[in-house]
C-alpha cells in the first residue's frame, strides 16, 4: 500500500515577528472549510521576481497550465494582460523557459497573430486560484477556468452569446526561444502541434514537445496563421516564426466550450496516449481529483498553534515544494532520454527538470522525508540521464542539459538519496556514475559541462578563476566562478567520501575526504576570507571580501560558511569560536536584529531580488548562504540560530510579494518548511539535521513506514512564541538530549522530538561535543 506523504509542519511568514506566533481559534491547522487546500495561496511569489505561477497543476505534474502576462517566466502580478494560458511553467526559475502553446479565448474576428497584440485584459478582482484550479473573467466577457491531470491541461471557457467565439492556439510563441513549430487541424474537434524550443538563460540544445487538444464539441470555423498571414479553412501550418491555429464556435445556444490538451516529450502518439487518460471525465470531476491529490499531500500535515498568516505561508510553501521535478514519461512509460532516443520506464516513473544547484540544499531532503517513493524515482531518473546520455546532469530541462549554474550539485543530490535510503538496489550504479563525475570532465563533443575545472582542481587543489574565458558550451562556466566552485567541489567530495566508505571503497573515501579539505586553499590569511586564485595560483581580485571576484551569485562574506563538511576546521581558520561568532554577528547584523528582527531582515539583509554582489550581509533571497543561520549550532551559541531563523521567516508573507527571492523549484519554500518545524538539513548530501525552535506548538509528520518504521514523527514546542523562543532542553522519545543535531538514522526510529522553550537563552547545546561533527 502506498502511503500518502504527509507533513505536520507549518512554515512561517509574517510581516513582523509577532505574526509568527499569533494565536488562532482551533488547534489543528485547517481552514474554515476543513480543507487544507483552502489555506494555499498560489499567488504568493507572483510579484517582485519570486517567479511563481498561479495556474493549475497536480503534484509533480508534467503540465502546469497557467496564464502568461508578459513576464519572462510567465506571470507577473503587476501586469494586467494575459497573452495565453500555456502548458509548461517552472516555479520560481530566474530565466525564461516554458510557456509552450499559449491558448486564449477571444470573440469577434481573428485579425492578429502576435499574442502581445491580441492579449486580453483582466482585473485581479476577477481572478481566483487554488491548488489544481485557476479562474479568471477577462474584460472581453469570457470566463476561463483551468485544471489539470498529471499529463493534461483542461480548460473550460464560458463565452458571451456570440457566433464568433474563438480559441487561439499559438504554437509559434513561448517564454523561451521558439525554434520551429507545426500545427495540424485533424478534424472538427482536434488540433495537434509539434513545438521545438531552446533557451534558458543562454542558448541550449533544442528539445521538442508534442501536444494534442480535443474539444468537447465541434467547432464551426477554423484556420491557421503563419507570421502575419491568416488563412481561413487551412488545416496545416509550419515554420520557425509565429505559427498557430484558431477554431471558432457558435455560443448563442451553448456558451461553454471545454478542451483537453495533452503533452508528450516523446511523440504525437505519446500525446494521444496521455490524452486518453483524461477523456470521458468532466471538467468538474478532474478539478476535484486535482484538489484531492493536493489535499492528500497537505493532509499529512497537522500543526497546533500559529495564526492564519502562518498557516497560509506554510501550506503555500509546502504546496510549492511539491511542484517539481516533473513527470517526464508518458502514460505508457515511454520517455525521451538525454541521448534523444526513446526509452521505457519499467518499475518507476521517469522525472525531469533538475534545478540541482538550488534544490540540493533543501528541497530534495524534504521530498526524501515526505515523498520518498517519488524521490526514489527521481534519483533513478537522474541515474538514467547518466546511463543514456553519458554523464550526470547539472541543470537539466526537459530532454537537454542547460549547464546553468556551477559546481557539482548532482553529487549531494544523489548522496542524499543514498543517505535517506532511496537508492536500495542502485547503490553500485550510483557510485560508479558519481565517481566518474567526480574524477573526470565530459568530452568536448557532449552537451555536458560537468566539473569543468576538475583537472586543475585535482592537480592543484583549487578551481582557477579565469575572468573572461570564452564559454566552452552553452550555460555557465566553472572557470568564471573559481572561488565558489572550489567550495562546491569540496562539499561534494566530502559527501561522496561518506558514500565510498559505506560501500567499501576505502581508498576512494580517503582521496575524496582529502579533497574535501581543499577549501583551505582559498583562505587568505591576510584578509581572513576566502579569495579566488588565478591560473598561476596567486590570489586575484579585490581583497575586500564584499567585492572580491570569482563567486557565483554571492560574495566571500556569503560563501565563507559553505563548508558544512568541516565547520570545526573553518572555525579554526577564523581564529576560534569567539572570532567565528564575532564574524557571524557582523554578518547577520545581530545586535540590530535583536532590536528589530523584521526590519533588519528587510532593510539590512535584502537588497533586491538579483542583488548578489557588493554585500557583506546575509542574503536570504539566494542559495549560497541558506545554511549560514545554522552555523551558530557549531560555535557554542545555538540560541542565535533561532534568532536569525525567526527573523528570516518574517520575509515569507501571504501576498504576491511574500517570497524571498526566486523560489527555484521549491528551494526557498522548503527552507521555510524546515526552518518552521525546527529541523534543517545542515550537511546537504549527508544526513545531519540541525535543531532550532519550531514556530508551532506541535507538528505531526506522517511518514511512509517503508522508509520510516515508526510511521510518523511528532515535534512539540509547547508555548513557543516571540518571547519564549529559546530552547531550554530537548528530549527524544522522552530521553533528554543535549546535542544540536540528529541524524538520518535517528529520524528513522524517532517517534517524538520535544523542545522545551523559554524567554532566555540556556546552556542547551553549548557543550564541546554538542555541535554537528565534521565529516572525516
Amino acid at each position: 500500500m502506498r502511503w500518502t506523504r504527509c507533513l505536520r509542519v507549518l512554515a512561517v511568514g509574517a510581516a513582523v515577528v509577532s505574526a509568527l506566533f499569533s494565536p488562532s481559534a482551533g488547534d489543528a491547522a485547517e481552514s474554515n472549510s476543513g480543507r487544507l487546500t483552502d489555506l494555499v495561496n498560489p499567488f504568493i511569489g507572483a510579484q517582485n521576481e519570486g517567479n511563481t505561477f498561479p495556474g493549475a497543476a497536480v503534484p509533480f505534474g508534467m503540465v502546469q497550465l497557467s496564464p502568461d502576462t508578459g513576464h519572462n517566466t510567465g506571470y507577473d502580478y503587476t501586469q494586467h494582460r494575459i497573452r495565453g494560458f500555456s502548458l509548461v511553467h517552472l516555479s520560481g526559475v530566474g530565466c525564461a523557459i516554458g510557456g509552450d502553446l499559449p491558448v486564449l479565448p477571444t470573440t469577434g474576428d481573428v485579425t492578429e497573430t502576435d499574442y502581445a497584440k491580441y492579449a486580453a485584459t483582466f482585473r485581479h478582482a476577477d481572478e481566483q486560484a487554488s491548488p489544481g484550479y485557476y479562474r479568471v473573467r477577462l474584460d472581453s466577457g469570457v470566463e476561463a477556468e483551468l485544471t489539470a491531470t498529471a499529463r493534461t491541461g483542461v480548460q473550460r471557457y464560458t463565452f458571451p452569446a456570440t457566433g464568433k467565439a474563438n480559441v487561439l492556439l499559438n504554437a509559434g510563441q513561448a517564454l523561451h526561444k521558439n525554434v520551429s513549430s507545426k500545427v495540424e487541424i485533424l478534424d472538427d474537434r482536434t488540433v495537434r502541434t509539434q513545438i521545438t524550443g531552446s533557451g534558458f538563460c543562454r542558448s541550449t540544445r533544442p528539445y521538442t514537445l508534442y501536444t494534442v487538444t480535443r474539444f468537447n464539441r465541434p467547432f464551426t470555423v477554423h484556420g491557421t496563421w503563419y507570421q502575419d498571414s491568416i488563412t481561413s479553412g487551412a488545416t496545416k501550418s509550419s515554420g520557425p516564426g509565429r505559427n498557430g491555429a484558431y477554431v471558432t464556435f457558435d455560443t448563442r445556444a451553448d456558451r461553454t466550450v471545454e478542451a483537453t490538451t495533452a503533452l508528450s516529450y516523446v511523440d504525437a502518439h505519446g500525446a494521444a496516449v496521455n490524452l486518453a487518460t483524461a477523456q470521458g471525465r468532466s471538467f468538474d470531476d478532474i478539478r476535484e481529483d486535482a484538489r484531492q491529490a493536493w489535499e492528500s499531500r497537505l493532509d499529512a500535515v497537522r500543526v497546533q498553534g500559529g495564526g492564519d498568516t502562518l498557516r497560509t505561508t506554510f501550506y503555500s510553501s509546502l504546496y510549492r515544494s511539491f511542484l517539481a521535478p516533473n513527470v517526464g514519461s508518458d502514460a505508457d512509460g515511454r520517455y525521451t532520454g538525454w541521448d534523444q532516443k526513446i526509452h521505457r520506464a519499467t518499475g518507476f516513473t521517469y522525472y525531469q527538470n533538475w534545478s540541482l544547484w538550488d534544490t540540493y540544499r533543501t528541497q530534495i531532503q524534504l521530498l526524501g522525508l515526505l515523498a520518498p517513493h517519488e524521490a526514489r524515482d527521481m534519483a533513478i531518473s537522474v541515474l538514467k540521464v547518466d546511463e543514456e546520455g553519458g554523464w550526470l546532469p547539472k541543470w537539466g530541462y526537459a530532454t537537454v542539459e542547460t549547464n546553468i549554474m556551477s559546481g557539482d550539485p548532482v553529487t549531494p543530490f544523489l548522496t542524499n538519496a543514498y543517505q535517506q535510503g532511496l537508492l536500495k538496489g542502485y547503490e553500485a550504479r550510483a557510485y560508479r556514475a558519481l565517481r566518474k563525475n567526480a574524477d573526470g570532465v565530459p568530452p568536448a563533443d557532449t552537451m555536458y559541462v560537468g566539473r569543468e575545472a576538475n583537472r586543475e582542481y585535482i592537480a592543484h587543489g583549487f578551481a582557477p578563476y579565469v575572468k573572461g574565458r570564452p564559454y566552452a558550451k552553452p550555460g555557465d562556466s566553472d572557470y568564471h566562478h573559481g572561488a565558489s566552485v572550489t567550495l562546491e567541489y569540496a562539499l561534494s567530495d566530502a559527501m561522496l567520501a561518506q558514500m565510498a566508505r559505506d560501500l567499501g571503497h576505502p581508498a576512494d573515501a580517503a582521496r575524496y575526504a582529502a579533497r574535501s579539505r581543499d577549501y583551505r586553499n582559498l583562505f587568505d590569511a591576510s584578509t581572513g576570507f576566502f579569495r579566488a586564485r588565478g591560473t598561476s595560483g596567486t590570489f586575484t581580485g579585490q581583497a575586500d571580501p564584499a567585492r572580491g571576484e570569482g563567486f557565483h551569485e554571492g560574495t566571500a562574506w556569503q560563501y565563507q560558511w559553505l563548508v558544512p563538511q568541516d565547520l570545526r576546521g573553518l572555525i579554526g581558520l577564523l581564529g576560534g569560536e569567539k572570532a567565528a561568532n564575532d564574524r557571524l554577528d557582523a554578518f547577520f547584523a545581530y545586535d540590530r536584529l535583536l532590536k528589530d528582527p523584521a526590519g533588519t531582515a528587510r532593510k539590512v539583509w535584502v537588497n533586491g531580488p538579483y542583488a548578489y554582489y557588493n554585500a557583506d550581509k546575509y542574503n536570504p533571497q539566494n542559495e549560497p548562504d541558506l545554511i549560514a543561520p545554522y552555523t551558530y549550532l557549531s560555535t557554542g551559541q545555538p540560541w542565535k540560530t533561532t534568532d536569525v531563523v525567526h527573523a528570516a521567516l518574517t520575509l515569507f508573507t501571504d501576498g504576491p510579494t511574500g517570497m524571498t527571492g526566486n523560489d527555484d523549484l521549491g528551494t526557498m519554500s522548503a527552507w521555510n518548511v524546515f526552518s518552521s518545524i525546527g529541523l534543517f538539513p545542515v550537511q546537504p548530501g549527508h544526513g545531519t539535521w540541525g535543531l532550532s525552535t519550531p514556530v508551532f506548538d506541535r507538528v505531526d509528520l506522517l511518514l511512509d513506514p517503508a522508509y520510516y518504521p515508526r510511521g510518523g514523527l511528532t515535534i512539540t514546542a509547547p508555548g513557543t512564541s516571540e518571547r519564549d523562543r529559546y530552547v531550554q532542553g530537548v528530549s527524544l522519545d522522552g530521553v533528554g538530549y543535549d546535542r544540536t543535531y540528529v541524524t538520518n538514522a535517528m529520524v528513522r526510529r524517532l517517534g517524538t522530538l520535544a523542545f522545551t522553550v523559554g524567554a532566555r537563552p540556556s546552556g542547551w547545546g553549548t557543550a564541546p561535543d554538542a555541535a554537528p561533527p565534521s565529516l572525516k
